[in-house]
């Protein structure tokens, strides 16, 4: 397998540089998204990168999927979001990664039934990672993960 953006992000977090990087756990690293229009958005990033969820064995796909529903549970908990999306796709980066949207009761009715995709790429990107101002609520992250954090 090529070396993909997933490939990088999971060594930076390795070496301590991903600045994104909220935990490690079982499966992988929980990290905060490039993009905070929906305050909260987290990927799971698998370590070791695998082409795609069907790559892991059944004990490994297990253990990926539930430290995706968890990072959802703590993403829940820190934001006060209405509900929360999965997404793995792996169309643009052919390696596994789960996307883990937070959604609001305050988004525009017509977007709150449709997929995160749904708003403009313009729109999802208009709101930047800020360390600053997102590292409290990584930490908040984190402390709701700590459990099963490796």
């Amino acid at each position: 397998m090529s070396s993909t953006l997933i490939h990088e992000r999971v060594a930076q977090a390795n070496a301590g540089t991903n600045p994104a990087a909220i935990c490690r756990l079982r499966s992988g690293w929980a990290v905060l998204g490039d993009d905070q229009f929906l305050r909260g958005y987290c990927l799971l990033l698998p370590d070791p990168v695998v082409g795609s969820l069907n790559d892991l064995r059944e004990p490994e796909r297990e253990v990926f999927l539930t430290d995706m529903a968890a990072v959802g549970d703590a993403v829940l908990a820190s934001t006060g979001a209405a509900r929360i999306n999965y997404s793995i796709l792996g169309n643009t980066d052919a390696a596994l990664h789960a996307h883990v949207f937070a959604r609001y009761s305050s988004e525009p009715e017509a977007r709150r039934s449709q997929p995160v995709w749904s708003y403009p790429l313009q729109q999802r990107r208009s709101v930047s990672l800020d360390l600053v101002r997102d590292r409290p609520l990584m930490g908040e992250i984190r402390e709701r993960l700590a459990g099963r954090a490796v």
